[in-house]
């Protein structure tokens, strides 16, 4: 009777001192009561000794997995080339207390009973099929599939191991889902390739892209484009131009930067932001073409008004424009001390200073008394004084604080002998000491360095030779004609674009 179990897989279970053992019935000695598995597992870990022997005593539960057919008691197979097949009939052992082993059938369809598990026809899928007869539990097939996954020498023998080898009564795992009868499953198709065929070494990414000849691939490409006529997308052949948002696009003709030619060079050249070449006259040519200008209709007084509203335009830019002069900066009125001489350059300050005071500018007038003044002197000082603007003839009228702006009228080329008067003398040190910046309105040139310095000029219609000590120069239109230039013998072509005031710089 107990040759009968010689070759039959079995699982003992121990308890939870020694654990669960698996392997294949070699010897079953009554008389001893003992059982000897060979090629064993322990808890899913195959064990180092080729056989261990277990006495009835410590054995808790024994569970038969496989019944050998007819003719294979002699002949035991190795545990590593064989598969758990649905053969033989699901049996379990109960062991009494005097350590007798009892064999209980039970039927196929107990929950409980053992279930068979097939035998697979791919290696790689590990897909296992259970049938209604398989009497091994579930979980201890997990186990045990699992603990025959984790060995390399089982996958590698299964490779060779023929279908033939089946038992007779096993049937064929079926899965839905597969073509030709063969089992996938993509996770092992993945990752089921054998961990010794991972190479050790790393990618040699230099070594590849070296490989790789960009410049010959492009030339290949520009060959082909040149002979077929076509061009690659997303990589144009011209680059295209590239225009600025203030040029034009449209071809122009060249552009000519010497529009302004005078009969007498002064040796003393401006350009504009634009580039335009604005040449300086002297005080006889400009004096005629002021005079020229005014037998052409345009009067002294019409030149004065053109003055003092580019003047004023220029000086309110100067005090901050808009960010100073609106409704919620009505408690910081700038404030502007203008000195103006007994002559027409005053008379031009006084109308710069009466549109200062329409603008809300506080303005203060200096000029000193005289006997007698000019006509145009006259007409102006009677409209600024309809403005709220303070006229004072005494220097010490005038604020002993810093102002916002000085502008200087003083200078006058005719009236040189102006500059030894007491009044000029002291009106050019108050503006020394006050320290505000100074607008010189139409200055003219002094052979020796002017009593103040100024860091704005404003010339009229053409700029003279200034020097350093004029600042930085600007330019007004006072409408001038451009047949009164010709007249004079200037070629003249207007400088000033869309504006009335524009910058000059030393060329």
């Amino acid at each position: 009777m107990a040759a009968d179990w010689l070759g039959s897989i079995v699982s003992i279970n121990c308890g939870d001192s020694l654990g669960v053992y698996q392997g294949r019935v070699s010897a079953v000695d009554q008389v001893s009561q003992t059982i000897s598995l060979t090629r064993p597992f322990h808890n899913g870990v195959k064990c180092l000794v080729p056989e261990v022997t277990f006495r009835a005593g410590d054995i808790t539960e024994l569970k038969i997995l496989e019944i050998p057919g007819p003719g294979e008691n002699q002949h035991f197979g190795d545990l590593h080339q064989t598969e758990l097949g649905p053969s033989g009939v699901g049996c379990q052992v109960g062991i009494n207390q005097n350590g007798t082993g009892k064999l209980v059938k039970k039927p196929a369809s107990s929950s409980s009973a053992p279930q068979n598990i097939p035998k697979r026809t791919d290696v790689k899928s590990q897909d296992v099929a259970v049938s209604p007869q398989q009497q091994c539990s579930k979980s201890y097939v997990d186990r045990h599939m699992e603990s025959l996954t984790q060995s390399k020498s089982f996958r590698r023998r299964h490779n060779s191991w023929s279908s033939s080898s089946r038992h007779p009564n096993q049937a064929t795992p079926k899965k839905s889902g597969l073509k030709n009868g063969q089992m996938k499953n993509k996770d092992d198709e993945c990752f089921g390739d054998d961990i010794e065929e991972i190479p050790d070494t790393d990618f040699d990414f230099e070594g590849n892209l070296a490989l790789f000849d960009k410049a010959a691939v492009f030339e290949e490409i520009d060959t082909y484009e040149r002979r077929s006529g076509t061009r690659s997308r997303g990589i144009p052949s011209e680059r295209p131009t590239r225009y600025r948002h203030d040029e034009n696009i449209l071809e122009s003709e060249p552009i000519v930067y010497r529009r302004i030619t005078v009969p007498h060079n002064m040796g003393k050249e401006f350009c504009t932001d634009s580039g335009l070449v604005v040449p300086s006259i002297s005080y006889e040519l400009h004096k005629k073409l002021l005079s020229v200008a005014e037998k052409h209709g345009l009067t002294l007084e019409r030149r004065l008004e053109m003055t003092g509203v580019c003047a004023s335009q220029m000086a309110l830019t100067l005090l901050g424009g808009p960010n100073r002069l609106n409704p919620k900066n009505v408690h910081q009125r700038p404030t502007v001390a203008l000195l103006c001489g007994p002559h027409v350059k005053g008379a031009q300050g006084i109308s710069c200073g009466r549109h200062l005071a329409n603008h809300d500018v506080q303005v203060i007038l200096f000029l000193p008394n005289f006997v007698k003044m000019l006509e145009s002197i006259t007409n102006e000082l009677s409209l600024f004084s309809k403005t709220q603007g303070q006229q004072v003839s005494s220097l010490k009228d005038l604020p002993t604080s810093p102002v916002d702006l000085v502008i200087n009228c003083l200078d006058c080329p005719e009236n040189a002998f102006l500059r030894d008067q007491p009044w000029y003398k002291a009106a050019v040190a108050w503006a020394n000491q006050n320290r505000a910046p100074v607008l010189s309105i139409d200055p003219p040139v002094h052979e020796v360095e002017q009593g103040i310095d100024a860091k704005w000029s404003l010339a009229l219609g053409l700029p003279l030779p200034l020097g350093e000590h004029a600042g930085r120069v600007y330019l007004c239109d006072i409408g001038i004609p451009q047949q009164v230039f010709q007249e004079v013998g200037i070629s003249y072509h207007s400088p000033f674009g869309c504006k009335f005031v524009i910058p000059l710089h030393s060329a």
